[in-house]
């Protein structure tokens, strides 16, 4: 049996439905309407003890309801849910003490306390034997470089500080799997490395399994070994971070510098996303556009200082699936 398990889950939530404006406010006051929209459509997936998972999509794609559902927040309509053994949302006091999460724009710490009494706070909440607690206070405070701001409230911390200490909070009771939910918004280039060299550090020496919701795919490449991408409730894809790229292997990027401030016009099956007024990075098809055609027509057309082919990150090749579905629905 695996870690986790997710076997064909469904969830669906009742949304209300009424008119615009006065009228249809009233009338929904006492007729009230609702329709049925479906979060999350037949998903299932596994993984194993250890593993580091990007779980991704857009806005409404149905990841947080899924999270919620594998955390023990929500029961699924259909399907079932196995972790470590266990039915979250039907064992759910014995599971929450196994479980570990980090909300990015929500803190666990108590924001006028230092951070020290709410590490001793969810010492009692957890039940955390002191032998165990010193332990992992001791082994987070130093791979977190936290004596510097351990004894100061929260209110003081900056957000990265807050946010290594969340994280250790999130760790001190030695959950077996820890739910990451942007664990790095707004934090600095610093405060991100700092945070993902932790993160691997601990998969690494404690295989504590993992899984990331994120719209900074960074955190996903210098982290995790696999990535699951869902949109409009369903799947898309659900594997290695390198075989997105082999699937997509046709995909080209040109990033052009130009002499002076310029819009490049739009170009057929070219997507031009403007990174400064100086710079563009042109994402297409090898297949369908020749890339010597196009370079000819940029240098034809434009005043171009230079010209670099790149291989497409990860974030361009998955904003390109997004759009496809979108398209096909």
């Amino acid at each position: 049996m695996s870690f986790i398990e997710v076997d064909s889950i469904c969830k669906k939530y009742k949304v209300s439905k009424r008119k615009s404006g006065i009228p249809g406010m009233v009338a929904n006051l006492f007729v009230p309407k609702y329709e049925d929209k479906e979060a999350v459509k037949d998903i299932s997936f596994t993984i194993e003890q250890g593993e580091m998972v990007g779980f991704v999509g857009p806005n409404g794609a149905g990841k947080s309801t899924t999270i919620k559902m594998l955390s023990g927040i929500l029961y699924p309509d259909t399907g079932s849910i196995h972790v470590d053994g266990m039915i979250p949302y039907k064992q759910r006091k014995q599971y929450v003490g196994r479980i570990g999460v980090v909300f990015g724009q929500k803190s666990q710490l108590q924001w006028d306390l230092p951070v020290i009494d709410s590490f001793e706070l969810l010492k009692a909440i957890y039940s955390i034997p002191s032998d165990i607690y010193k332990k992992n206070l001791d082994r987070y405070t130093e791979m977190l470089d936290m004596d510097r701001f351990i004894n100061q409230p929260v209110r003081q911390l900056s957000l990265g500080q807050r946010m290594r200490a969340d994280i250790a909070a999130a760790l001190l009771h030695s959950p077996k799997i820890v739910f990451f939910d942007e664990p790095t918004i707004g934090v600095d280039v610093v405060g991100k490395d700092k945070i993902r060299s932790f993160i691997r550090e601990l998969n690494a020496e404690d295989q504590v399994t993992m899984l990331f919701t994120t719209h900074d795919m960074q955190d996903i490449e210098k982290t995790c070994n696999r990535l699951i991408i869902i949109n409009q409730g369903s799947i898309l894809y659900d594997g290695a971070l390198d075989g997105i790229r082999q699937l997509h292997g046709s995909a080209r990027q040109l990033d052009v510098f130009f002499v002076n401030d310029t819009s490049v016009a739009a170009i057929p099956d070219v997507e031009i996303i403007e990174a400064d007024k100086r710079h563009s990075q042109l994402l297409f098809d090898g297949t369908k556009v020749p890339i010597n055609d196009l370079m000819s027509r940029l240098l034809s057309t434009y005043n171009i200082k230079d010209i670099n082919i790149a291989e497409p990150d990860i974030d361009s090749i998955i904003r390109k699936i997004y759009s496809r579905e979108k398209v096909a629905c």
